[in-house]
């Protein structure tokens, strides 16, 4: 289990953006999706490829390795060639401060 870790003061992830975070040694990007935050980890679960930095439109993220779309809320893969979800994190305000913990091994 993980504890929480800060990304960053909350607004200064701008709307569409994101910040990387390293949270035991796993790469993780929080994204700010019309005021709510939503994290995935940093690789496209088609080849492991990093997906942070694929287009971002609404709530979904576009792999640039493959093309692929996910839902950024929920990980859901929206177009082949993935199949399989993004891994997704918790994310909380916590005093003015946006933060993020990996919950897999709870």
């Amino acid at each position: 289990m993980s504890d929480w870790v800060n990304v960053a003061p909350a607004g200064e992830i701008e709307p569409g953006k994101h910040q990387l975070v390293d949270v035991d040694d796993v790469p993780i990007a929080v994204f700010n999706i019309d005021g709510s935050y939503y994290a995935i980890e940093d690789l496209c679960s088609h080849e492991e490829y990093p997906i942070a930095e694929g287009e971002v439109k609404d709530n979904r993220i576009t792999c640039p390795q493959h093309g692929a779309e996910f839902c950024l809320r929920t990980g859901a893969a929206l177009t082949a060639p993935a199949y399989e979800p993004l891994t997704t994190f918790p994310v909380r305000i916590h005093e003015g401060v946006v933060q993020v913990r990996d919950d897999r091994w709870d």
